[in-house]
């Protein structure tokens, strides 16, 4: 019997994703020190962070699968995290405009049947967005709880041109490589 599956997550995203990919799982979450050192490459910043959720949890539940993820959008090399304010969410909109940026999401995998860690980099290109723009999206979208004050999934066609690479990232889970690494263990 495989072990069960939890998602050390609560973003709703994460879930939407698994539950779509037909994984059976439960939710347990625990606070983890967010590390947000912008000296370090963003895949290594977000796969510490990944790592360090998924460990959280998976100290209590030894027998479990947990998945645990982390999502930064990084401009020029700094992590944007979440925005601590609505000022602060136009600010990260603003500098987003009209450039290329990355999001990366790495998700630490810890079970009894092993260890996958993953960190998968996907390049997304903003419209240049003027401040009435800018308004508009901040108001049909709850942008303070998504790293770098947007959402792709939410009218991410009004403020995004293109993207290359894979668009579940940008949503917050990797899911063909979550997959992968599930199926190989016979999930």
């Amino acid at each position: 019997m495989l072990p069960p599956i939890i998602l050390a997550s609560q973003s709703p995203r994460r879930k939407d994703l698994l539950t779509a990919a037909g994984v059976d799982f439960s939710t347990v979450v625990r606070d983890t020190d967010e590390l947000k050192d912008a000296s370090m490459p963003p895949q290594d910043l977000c796969l510490y962070n990944a790592q360090a959720k998924a460990s959280a949890v998976f100290r209590e539940y030894p027998q479990a699968t947990v998945i645990g993820a982390d999502t930064l959008v990084f401009l020029d090399g700094i992590p944007l995290g979440k925005p601590r304010d609505a000022e602060d969410a136009r600010a990260m909109l603003r500098m987003l405009s009209g450039r290329t940026h990355h999001v990366c999401t790495a998700v630490s995998i810890q079970s009894p049947l092993g260890r996958k860690d993953i960190a998968v980099l996907t390049e997304v290109t903003f419209r240049e967005l003027s401040d009435g723009d800018i308004r508009r999206y901040m108001e049909l979208v709850h942008v303070m709880d998504k790293a770098g004050a947007y959402a792709f999934q939410e009218h991410g066609g009004m403020i995004i041109a293109s993207t290359r690479g894979d668009t579940d990232n940008v949503i917050g889970l990797p899911v063909a490589d979550v997959m992968h690494c599930l199926r190989s263990w016979g999930y």
